[in-house]
């Protein structure tokens, strides 16, 4: 059996070759100001912060809730691909939603998003989101490996 002096090491070992990797930070122009990236590479893992669907114009949600799943997966999208991904490599999404009832029409358009095997989910009720905005997404995506 392993001492423990052992394990502390390999503990210490595996922290620090986690803390070693690099890490490449893309912040999308309107986040300019905030105190977040948009998305955060380590490894292979990329880490894409919430976003909102907000119109580029205004700055608002669009009063049609399936525009604002378009423009919140769009904005997702556009991290992924920042980091030379696709969609399929997203492996986690979580949707915060501030009215249940647009389950179904958010949905209707996630699904357009993927060509391969849906990433495990989380839809969650929200009492209220930044902006009045009815979704905020966010997620994790695995870079494939080439063989």
């Amino acid at each position: 059996m392993p001492s423990r002096f052992a394990l502390l090491a390999l503990l210490v070992l595996i922290s620090t070759s986690l803390l070693a990797q690099e890490r490449e930070y893309y912040v999308a122009s309107p986040h300019r100001n905030l105190p977040f990236s948009s998305g955060v590479l380590v490894g292979d893992t990329l880490y894409i912060a919430g976003h909102l669907g907000l119109d580029p114009q205004t700055g608002k949600p669009p009063s049609d809730a399936e525009v604002e799943a378009r423009l919140v997966m769009d904005a997702i999208k556009k991290v992924v691909e920042k980091f030379d991904m696709t969609m399929d490599d997203i492996v986690m999404i979580e949707v915060h939603c501030t009215d249940l009832d647009l389950y179904g029409t958010f949905n209707k358009v996630y699904r357009t998003y993927f060509q391969g095997a849906f990433p495990a989910r989380a839809f969650l009720g929200s009492a209220m989101l930044l902006r009045d905005a009815r979704f905020e997404v966010l997620g994790i995506a695995v870079k494939k490996k080439l063989p």
